[in-house]
């Protein structure tokens, strides 16, 4: 019987470790990525828009800025424009709620993100580099629009939490723990 050096049987083992490892990593890291943010941002986004009482659709800051409603209008315009764009798919058609009507603004929104995760099932980072008509004509890649599109899900929640404490409301990630 030959005997294997124990140098070899480790190597053997650290190298099959290592080949399963790269196959077990993510082979689209970038859409990975913004598929994980997803929940978490449409999870805090609608909870903020549900807090606001609807009384304070009408709300805003200053006399520049846009009301809460017309906050919560953007958000949705913004998945459907972006997602559509990142899937290569035209957002469902719907009727666009009033700025004051609270119900129908978070129902939208709901299908907004529902579109996002639909759309980002359809991409992988091999069309990243694709270019897109992006605003007002201007081109970019797949993999601006994906970007752009995280940013304004911070953006917006950001905006939406100063709206609730100017209102003495705490925003959803301000909560205390249960």
């Amino acid at each position: 019987m030959k005997r294997i050096p124990v140098f070899l049987v480790i190597f053997s083992f650290v190298m099959a470790a290592g080949v399963a490892t790269a196959f077990a990593q993510d082979k689209n890291p970038v859409t990975a990525a913004v598929r994980e943010m997803l929940p978490r941002q449409q999870k805090n986004i609608i909870a903020a828009v549900q807090e606001m009482p609807a009384d304070k659709f009408g709300f805003k800051p200053t006399p520049d800025q846009m009301t809460f409603g017309h906050l919560a209008l953007h958000i949705i315009e913004s998945n459907n424009f972006f997602c559509g764009k990142i899937g290569s798919m035209p957002p469902p058609p719907a009727k666009e709620p009033a700025e004051s009507e609270k119900d129908l603004l978070v129902a939208a929104m709901t299908r907004s993100f529902d579109f996002c995760d639909a759309a980002l099932a359809k991409v992988d980072d091999s069309k990243l580099g694709e270019t897109l008509e992006l605003f007002g004509g201007h081109q970019g890649t797949r993999a601006s629009a994906m970007i752009r599109l995280t940013n304004s899900w911070a953006d917006h929640y950001s905006e939406a939490a100063q709206y609730l404490r100017l209102n003495g409301l705490l925003p959803p990630t301000a909560e205390p723990k249960k």
